[in-house]
């Protein structure tokens, strides 16, 4: 009965492309993420047969492979007619930027046309779009004024502009947006969009820490209890990085700072059981913040 219910309370129906961290390292994204579109009414249709979509790496390297990877999973997604919602931000620019050259008739040779081209959307888009918000705010369980939080954007949900379609690349509003409608006390800082170091990690960590270490400093010093990010590379390199130091004992236990998924946060305001399972997947473990300002 409550799917029935959930059916017919639903706003909108979108294609949707998981991509691979939504599938492993970052299981806790896309479970989330699929029961808070479900509760708010977001029909996910998954992209069908859907493949990597390059990433860094086929970015890295360069050539037509990082524009043949997600125009694949564009054209089958045109099929449908259905907009395309990404989460992983990695993922969305990818999509974004193979949208971007179906559109201008640039599409790598041997990579057929694609007749109409659906748009491709970031999951904190959807998540704040008119009809969504007005459907969360009715649904609300608790209102989580309690956590102080920065939101996190980094690099690639606005950056390039002219791939991303973002408003304001410097100065984004749109996950700031949703956490207020959730009531967390949101606080201003420097490192909104600093790069984390992204797909350096394991090629040259001495730089991914070094900007982790920026960031979270920049977290700490804006009194935040938490970093909340749509990101799945973003979020590991901020815990992990965290993780090392501490067990290098460079970083105090009392000095670390949780990262959150935005649909985290918003399965914690509507009161959905499953959150516990989500956080209890992450390096850096939230229960213990959120357990003492009366969260889980």
């Amino acid at each position: 009965m409550k799917s029935m219910d959930r059916a017919a309370e639903q706003t909108m129906e979108l294609s949707y492309f998981p991509g691979c961290s939504l599938h492993g390292t970052s299981v806790e994204y896309g479970e989330s993420t699929r029961a808070v579109c479900s509760e708010l009414g977001i029909g996910l249709r998954e992209i069908e047969d859907w493949s990597c979509c390059g990433a860094t790496s086929a970015h890295s390297v360069g050539g037509d492979l990082a524009i043949a990877l997600p125009a694949r999973n564009l054209a089958i997604a045109a099929r449908s007619g259905l907009d395309v919602v990404v989460p992983c931000a990695a993922c969305f620019s990818r999509l974004r930027a193979a949208r971007l050259a179906a559109s201008e008739g640039k599409l790598p040779e041997g990579v057929p046309a694609i007749e109409k081209v659906v748009d491709v959307l970031s999951l904190v888009s959807v998540l704040t779009s008119e009809t969504v918000l007005a459907s969360l705010s009715g649904k609300v369980a608790r209102r989580l004024e309690a956590l102080a939080a920065v939101a996190y954007y980094g690099c690639l949900l606005v950056r390039p502009v002219e791939v991303t379609g973002a408003a304001d690349a410097e100065d984004p509003k749109d996950m700031d947006v949703l956490m207020r409608a959730l009531g967390v006390d949101l606080r201003k800082w420097n490192s909104k969009t600093r790069c984390c170091g992204g797909g350096l990690a394991l090629a040259r960590g001495d730089i991914v820490e070094k900007l982790v270490l920026k960031i979270l400093s920049d977290a700490r010093r804006a009194g935040a209890d938490a970093v909340v990010t749509a990101c799945p590379m973003c979020l590991t390199n901020l815990e992990s990085r965290q993780f090392e130091g501490q067990r290098s004992g460079a970083i105090k236990p009392g000095e670390t700072v949780p990262v959150l998924y935005v649909t985290e946060c918003v399965g914690l305001a509507l009161g959905m059981q499953e959150v516990g399972g989500w956080l209890a997947r992450h390096i850096i473990d939230p229960r213990p913040m959120l357990g003492s300002k009366g969260l889980v």
